[in-house]
């Protein structure tokens, strides 16, 4: 097997029995980069995927030598392993852009994520394309491995198709309206949006403050787990988020046992009849659900929480009031917005948010939480089956005209940051029809990270892990 087709689990075990040496991963990764990556380019090039903005091939030679010459004892799981960065998250002495020809600099520190992860060995090839400032749920200059005339999603379009492409075992993204979960959905890999807070963010250039999420991406639930073990920890600026807790003792894995999923109670998510599902999608998640009913889950149909299941304009107030404190400091150089995000900027101004209308639609987001976490509780209700994104992944090419264009992608996925629960997303297989991956997602009560990890391993290896490479 080639090396840069392991997952973090695999590679971990052989590098720490001596069987891979991390400088061979790295040097696989990068091959594999070069075979499948295409023409580097700001716009996206119809025949490439371009999942990556900047490769630091030298720098991460040269840190896969350190890394074997270095070996700590014992050594973390995470040694050796190399990672790309979606284009928010700062590292010291590296250019960031957010995708932007408007942003270029080169930050004088690591962002929290990041400084963990390399205390703990791993390794960066490089930073991955996002949407424009993540303003939006496709990443068009990047195609997907699928498709090269499909969207691979957004805003963390560029990690999503690493991963599907095989190019690198380990990635991250941010998530303000479903961007971590809609790429990993359209490409066939597997995320989870942590509990709000679980993550620093400092360093990580905002789109919402108060809506955005950091989180790992990878193509197993399993690997999932080590990265966001890996990358917890609190922002030193933000209190609140020392209350997220340490991971436990040992990681979620797959477990042998005819039903693993056995004590689980299981709903289908209320907000899933909101939205017309392709057949294909639908099919994925009755695929899902009776997946886990072999394994052991109950599956509950309890009357809906008496809470609003749909958020549009306080989540707009929310978030066009937020977006616009950042995006003040490019009042002067608006021209080299693409269309769509000068029309977010432009429409967040025409809104004109009052202080005392942003206040009220947080305290509407509290009441809304703390009822749909009642409901959760009062139910016993472990975690909430949804079909992460209605659809398939659709045709690249138009997500930068039109603020707002990507809507179908979110609509199912936005209402999860309004409420900062964490979310599991997996593949739940191929469309029969449309030869394209669909997902499914559990969403879990804040705090319950490890639990939605261990209850989406167990159903992971039941549906199975797609990969593009092996279609026919």
């Amino acid at each position: 097997m080639d090396a840069a087709d392991l997952s973090i689990a695999e590679a971990s075990a052989l590098i720490a029995d001596g069987g891979l040496s991390a400088s061979e991963l790295v040097g696989a990764c990068l091959a594999r980069i070069a075979e499948r990556d295409g023409t580097h380019s700001h716009e996206g090039d119809p025949a490439s995927i371009n999942a990556w903005v900047r490769v630091y091939e030298d720098s991460a030679v040269e840190a896969a030598a350190r890394a074997d010459r270095e070996r700590p004892d014992p050594l973390p799981p995470l040694w050796g392993i190399p990672v790309g960065l979606k284009d928010l998250y700062a590292v010291a002495g590296r250019p960031l852009t957010a995708s932007s020809s408007l942003l270029d600099e080169r930050p004088s520190v690591d962002c929290d994520a990041w400084s963990r992860l390399r205390a703990q060995g791993m390794i960066l090839l490089g930073h991955l394309h996002t949407h424009e400032f993540a303003v939006g749920g496709t990443t068009d200059q990047v195609g997907n491995p699928w498709a090269l005339e499909r969207t691979s999603g957004g805003s963390s379009g560029g990690s999503a198709a690493a991963l599907a492409a095989r190019m690198v075992p380990a990635a991250t993204g941010t998530d303000t309206a479903g961007s971590l979960r809609i790429p990993s959905a359209l490409s066939g890999v597997s995320t989870i949006k942590p509990t709000r807070g679980r993550v620093s963010l400092r360093g990580v250039v905002p789109l919402a403050t108060s809506l955005d999420h950091a989180g790992p991406m990878a193509r197993t639930l399993e690997d999932c787990a080590v990265l966001l073990a890996g990358m917890s920890g609190p922002d030193l600026g933000r209190p609140g988020s020392a209350l997220a807790g340490d991971p436990p003792a040992s990681l979620p894995r797959q477990r042998s046992g005819a039903r693993p999923l056995a004590g689980i109670r299981l709903a289908l998510s209320p907000r899933t009849g909101l939205v017309s599902l392709d057949d294909d999608v639908a099919d994925g998640v009755t695929r899902a659900l009776a997946a886990c009913e072999e394994l052991g889950a109950v599956l509950v149909e309890p009357s809906p929480p008496g809470v609003p299941l749909e958020i549009g304009a306080e989540y707009l107030d929310v978030l066009y009031a937020e977006l616009l404190v950042f995006h003040r400091r490019f009042d002067d150089r608006r021209e080299h917005y693409r269309p769509s995000l000068r029309e977010w900027v432009e429409q967040a101004e025409a809104r004109g948010t009052s202080a005392e209308r942003y206040v009220d639609a947080q305290r509407s987001r509290r009441e809304t939480t703390a009822g749909f976490a009642r409901w959760l509780q009062d139910e016993r209700i472990t975690a909430v089956l949804e079909p992460t994104v209605p659809c398939v992944a659709p045709a690249r090419g138009d997500g930068y005209d039109h603020a707002g264009s990507d809507y179908e992608l979110i609509s199912l996925t936005h209402y999860w940051n309004w409420t900062g629960f964490p979310v599991v997303a997996l593949p739940s297989g191929v469309g029969s029809r449309s030869g394209l991956p669909v997902s499914v997602s559990l969403i879990g009560a804040a705090g319950s990270d490890w639990d939605l990890l261990d209850a989406g391993i167990q159903l992971q290896a039941a549906l199975g892990i797609p990969d593009p490479s092996a279609r026919s």
